[in-house]
């Protein structure tokens, strides 16, 4: 997400302040999306160089399906 004061930064939670941009959990979809410029149009500004290596530890690679129902138990 870009912050109100123009900083890129992970928000996992979705509910911070400014202008966010949804990608995958993994580290493929965050490299295409900065390659192809997606994720710098999406926020409407330039991307910092270091952005790759600061985004890296809020990402994973596992699957997130959450399979048997509401508890787990169905």
């Amino acid at each position: 997400m870009r912050t109100p004061l123009g900083d890129v930064v992970p928000d996992p939670t979705g509910r911070a302040a400014g202008r966010g941009a949804y990608i995958c959990r993994s580290g493929d979809c965050l490299d295409r999306a900065i390659a192809k410029g997606a994720l710098s149009r999406a926020l409407k500004t330039p991307l910092p160089d270091d952005l790759r290596a600061a985004l890296a530890g809020s990402l994973t690679n596992t699957n997130t399906t959450i399979e048997g129902g509401v508890r787990g138990q169905e």
